[in-house]
C-alpha cells in the first residue's frame, strides 16, 4: 500500500478461523494425503450462492465454524437464509394484496402509528429502529455476523407479529399502521440482505 501511495497503517489483515463441512451430522472429511479437498466452487455445486454467503457470515471471524450442508439446502424455516428471505417475500405478498384491494397505505400519520401498542408491534419497531447502530457496529468491528443475527431476529419478530396482529383488520387506521410496519420491515430486511449480497425474493 505504501508503494502505491497509500498508507500501510490503514491495512487490516482479517484472519478467519477453520471451517468444517458437516453432512449427515458427521464431518465431511478432507485429506491432503488423498488429495481430497473442497473448494468454494465445489461447495457452490451443492448449496446456493445465497446460502453460502449467509452461512459464512453467521459466525464471528474469530470463531471456528461448522457449515451444515444438509441445513443449507433445506427449503423451510430451519434454514436461516430461507427463513429471512421468506419473511421478505411474505411482506411483498401483503403489499400486493393491499394494492389489489385498493387499500391505501401511503402517508401514514404519527397518530396512526401510535395505535401500534401490542408487545409484538413495539418489539418489532424497536428492533427496526436499531438498524443504523447494527450497521455501524458491523463496520467498526468487521463483524458481519451481527448483520445475519439482525436479519434472523427481524424475520422472527415479523413472523410473530404477522401471526398475532392481523394486518387486514376492519379499523382503517390500524390497518394502515400495520401495513406501514410491514413495509418498514421489508425495507430493513432488503437492506440487510443487500449488505450481505444475498437476494431478497418477492415470492417463494
Amino acid at each position: 500500500m505504501d508503494a502505491v501511495g497509500l498508507s500501510g497503517d490503514a491495512l487490516d489483515i482479517i484472519i478467519f478461523q477453520h471451517v468444517r463441512l458437516m453432512k449427515d451430522g458427521e464431518p465431511y472429511r478432507m485429506s491432503k494425503r488423498s488429495g481430497r479437498s473442497v473448494t468454494l466452487s465445489d461447495l457452490l455445486d451443492i448449496v446456493s450462492v445465497d446460502a453460502a454467503r449467509f452461512f459464512f457470515n453467521m459466525r464471528e471471524i474469530g470463531a471456528a465454524m461448522d457449515f451444515d450442508l444438509d441445513l443449507a439446502v433445506r427449503e423451510d424455516s430451519q434454514n436461516p437464509v430461507y427463513y429471512v428471505q421468506y419473511a421478505h417475500a411474505r411482506i411483498c405478498s401483503i403489499e400486493k394484496k393491499l394494492i389489489a384491494e385498493n387499500i391505501d397505505f401511503a402517508n401514514i400519520t404519527r397518530e396512526e402509528y401510535d395505535l401500534l401498542k401490542t408487545p409484538d408491534e413495539t418489539g418489532l419497531i424497536r428492533l427496526l429502529a436499531g438498524l443504523s447502530g447494527v450497521i455501524a457496529g458491523a463496520a467498526a468491528r468487521y463483524d458481519t455476523a451481527c448483520l445475519t443475527r439482525c436479519a434472523i431476529d427481524t424475520a422472527t419478530l415479523f413472523h410473530k407479529f404477522y401471526t398475532n396482529c392481523h394486518v387486514m383488520v376492519e379499523d382503517r387506521h390500524l390497518r394502515r399502521a400495520r401495513a406501514g410496519l410491514c413495509m418498514a420491515t421489508r425495507t430493513v430486511l432488503a437492506a440487510l440482505l443487500s449488505l450481505l449480497k444475498v437476494s431478497a425474493p418477492e415470492s417463494m
